[in-house]
């Protein structure tokens, strides 16, 4: 037995959509898989959670400890996207301001859920133990530091760090190129 699900084990698990070369570790947990659709070339490592709406584009990889909830609304993951681990993505979150109660074991009537779509972009890359609030849009390109709060939209092509995160500066768009080079090879091979 190998670490990862075989390809016949995750067809029989029900995803929306499962692609091919996909590597997903025994010891993750997924809820919903009827909400979850998978591209081709990805990989979820270890101790990793994926609950509700969840689209994982193609050749992603989502680290150890990373944890996706996705709720009603989704988390929408483009192209070559990379989460490092320790990453919590929410799409849905409680009120805080003790106005309401909160957790799920509450009914909703008592709770005020702020629930809004997530979309990480094209060859953004999240660094370890960041946190992604519901109804954030990551630009594509765009990178952030490990330990950011990612609390609002990002700028394409950033380079973002801090609580919460800002940009410090551009980055490089030469992965664009690396992109198209590796295309081409991947359709000669």
């Amino acid at each position: 037995m190998t670490s990862y699900y075989s390809e016949e084990e995750l067809k029989k698990f029900g995803f929306c959509k499962i692609g091919k070369n996909v590597f997903i570790s025994r010891k993750s947990s997924i809820y919903g898989c009827e909400n979850i659709s998978i591209g081709n070339n990805v990989r979820i490592d270890d101790f990793c959670i994926l609950s509700g709406h969840i689209e994982i584009g193609d050749y992603i990889h989502i680290a150890a400890f990373t944890a996706l909830y996705g709720g009603k609304d989704g988390i929408f993951i483009e192209d070559f996207a990379n989460l490092s681990s320790r990453i919590s993505v929410y799409s849905i979150s409680d009120d805080y301001s003790g106005e309401t109660m909160t957790n799920p074991m509450i009914p909703d009537k008592f709770k005020n859920v702020k629930s809004a779509p997530v979309y990480i972009g094209k060859h953004a890359i999240i660094g370890a133990s960041c946190v992604v609030l519901p109804g954030v849009r990551i630009a594509e390109g765009s990178s952030f530091g490990s330990f950011s709060l990612i609390n609002s939209d990002s700028e394409e092509w950033s380079i973002n760090v801090g609580i919460p995160a800002h940009k410090m500066k551009e980055r490089s768009r030469e992965l664009l190129n690396m992109e198209q080079k590796f295309m081409k090879e991947m359709e000669n091979n």
